[in-house]
Order: C-alpha cells, then structure tokens, then sequence
C-alpha cells in the first residue's frame, strides 16, 4: 500500500492583500535529494474569482478532481512529485518537480484523460536545486503537531 502525502497549509497574503491557501508537501527528501528531478513543471488554472479570490465552487471541485488524479498518477509512477498547490486571487498554481519532461507529459495527459477539458497553462524550467520549494517551505512550512 502506498503512503498517503503528507501536506501542510498555510494562508499567505498575495501582493493584491487576498489570501492564497499554500499547500506544500512534506517527507520529499528522497526526491529532492537525490539530484534526478531537476525540472519544475509550473501548471496554472487562472479563475473567475470570488470576492475573497477563491474560485467558485464548481470550479474547486474540478480543481479538486485534477488534484486527486495527479495524486494517483504519481503514486504509480515515481517519475515526478507534486510539491506545491497554491489557491486564491483568481488562480490555482500546482507545483511538480520531474526527472523527465517528456515522461511527465505522459503521466500528465494520463491522469487527466478521463477528467473535462481545463483551462490549464503548462511552464517548465530548470530547477535543480528546488529554489522554488526550499523558498515555499522556509515561509509557510508548519510542522506537524508531535
């Protein structure tokens, strides 16, 4: 049986004052360091938002959907690790490091094959010392209650 993610939040403030939920996750060492996932694959949804920027309720629960098929994709494929979901002002932001981008694409489109059509933008960059999740998890990390 797979291990559940471990995920904290936190709510940040974006430069317009709404709150962004940040959700990172934690117990990834094994990824980051070992120096195989270089790329950061950035996926945005951009939102009609509500007054306090959060989407509309239709539209959490298809980002909800895609969230819990990126999940099973990649507990089934170790190619790639998502790290990071950000939600609020108008925008939902999920974060993945991968080894490969041309794997990833394909667990991508499988995960979301049987899911309707998002409006989703896709940016890739070289990432190999995760400067984006070490920035993420030094400001919002909250470690678990012991």
């Amino acid at each position: 049986m797979a291990k559940t993610p471990e995920y904290w939040s936190y709510p940040a403030e974006a430069e317009s004052g709404k709150t962004i939920i940040v959700t990172g996750r934690d117990g990834i060492d094994s990824y980051k360091d070992s120096g195989k996932y270089k790329y950061r694959i950035n996926v945005y949804w951009d939102y009609h938002a509500l007054p306090d920027g959060m989407p509309e309720p239709e539209e959490s629960e298809m980002m909800d959907k895609a969230t819990v098929a990126f999940e099973e994709a990649l507990a089934k494929d170790k190619a790639a690790v998502m790290t990071g979901i950000y939600t609020g002002d108008g925008r939902r932001d999920w974060v993945f490091y991968t080894l490969s981008l041309f794997i990833f694409q394909k667990i991508f489109n499988r995960a979301l094959e049987d899911l309707e059509l998002m409006p989703l933008v896709i940016e890739a960059t070289e990432d190999p010392d995760w400067e984006e999740y070490t920035e993420m998890r030094e400001r919002t990390y909250i470690p678990p209650e012991e």
